[in-house]
């Protein structure tokens, strides 16, 4: 039978359609496209980007030229532009506002064919650290109130370049996403006094059914009410509200653990398209009892189609349980 499920944090009921189950190889992946040899990602090609914000460098080599492990730079085609002030208005019952923030592309490698799966684990370590750090930056600006680390990989993931890149935007508001999860966890602190993401993690933890892998610190999961197949979370398992707040040695976990999702991952469901999304606390809010930062990893395998859209229900034909199963029984990274 199918089962209604509902999310602990925001309250979102998804379908878990048990009669549509589907194996891990029923799902195709995308075709493979030629993969080009040289893009404006490529080392010797940064003339192709605007100047660096931050990269991590040889000795002896100069900012916007070769000689880098990874690269900051500002978007070329910005949702949001960093110049201006914000001036809020209403137009009656409407607001606005300039569209000020700030849009950074971070080019994970020089090696064009590599990915977050492949890389060595200081790589991958080195863009966790680099996202810290342009979140720390960026939250020196009075005039932005969060920013979201995401990454799309693949070309039904919307990733418009296939060299491997992750993003950051910074936006005067806080994202919808983020403020339902918020308010859903502090709906739950007030009434027990308690973290709704570390009870989850203890809960989770002994159950076991759901739990892929716990490493360095970090817990994955695949969520109880999850929207999508295989969608999976990685938490630290220590509270922590911000980010930006984690030390290097727990990025250094972090990235170990990511590297080991990402490989397991690819080797089952075949190097699919897909979407990681950061969120944290809010930059003035960094000390929030109640919210505990995370890691929201989505393959994309299936639609979103008229019925989820008209109403917000999302129908997942794969059961967590048997997704962790799956997961687990993958051999991760060596």
């Amino acid at each position: 039978m199918p089962e209604l499920r509902k999310d602990p944090v925001v309250g979102r009921w998804v379908i878990i359609a048990t009669e549509r189950a589907r194996r891990p190889s029923d799902f195709a992946a995308e075709p493979v496209r030629p993969r080009g040899s040289v893009c404006a990602f490529c080392e010797g090609q940064e003339a192709q980007t605007p100047p660096e914000v931050l990269a991590g460098r040889r000795p002896n080599t100069e900012p916007n030229g070769p000689g880098w492990t990874y690269r900051v730079v500002p978007n070329k085609f910005p949702a949001l532009r960093i110049e201006g002030d914000l001036d809020p208005a209403g137009e009656g019952l409407f607001d606005k506002m300039t569209g000020v923030g700030a849009h950074e592309v971070v080019i994970e490698t020089p090696d064009h064919g590599a990915s977050l799966a492949t890389l060595p684990v200081d790589a991958v370590a080195d863009v966790l650290l680099a996202f810290r750090e342009r979140v720390l930056d960026l939250k020196k600006d009075p005039r932005f109130a969060y920013v979201l680390v995401f990454k799309n990989h693949g070309e039904a993931a919307g990733a418009s370049l296939e060299h491997t890149h992750s993003q950051l935007i910074a936006t005067p508001i806080i994202p919808i996403m983020v403020s339902e999860e918020l308010a859903g966890s502090a709906q739950y602190y007030a009434l027990k006094e308690r973290c709704v993401w570390c009870d989850l993690l203890r809960q989770e933890r002994r159950d076991g059914r759901r739990l892929i892998l716990e490493s360095q610190g970090f817990v994955t999961v695949a969520p109880f009410a999850p929207r999508f197949p295989f969608e999976t979370w990685i938490l630290p398992v220590r509270h922590r509200a911000a980010f930006e707040d984690s030390s290097e040695e727990e990025l250094r976990g972090l990235a170990g653990v990511l590297g080991d999702f990402l490989h397991r991952m690819n080797r089952l469901l075949g190097d699919p398209p897909f979407n990681f999304m950061l969120h944290t606390a809010p930059f003035r809010e960094v000390q929030l009892e109640s919210f505990h930062w995370h890691l929201e990893i989505i393959p994309k395998l299936t639609r979103v189609a008229g019925f989820e859209w008209g109403s917000g229900f999302f129908i997942n034909p794969v059961p967590p349980e048997g997704a962790a199963e799956a997961l687990k029984a993958t051999a991760g990274r060596s």
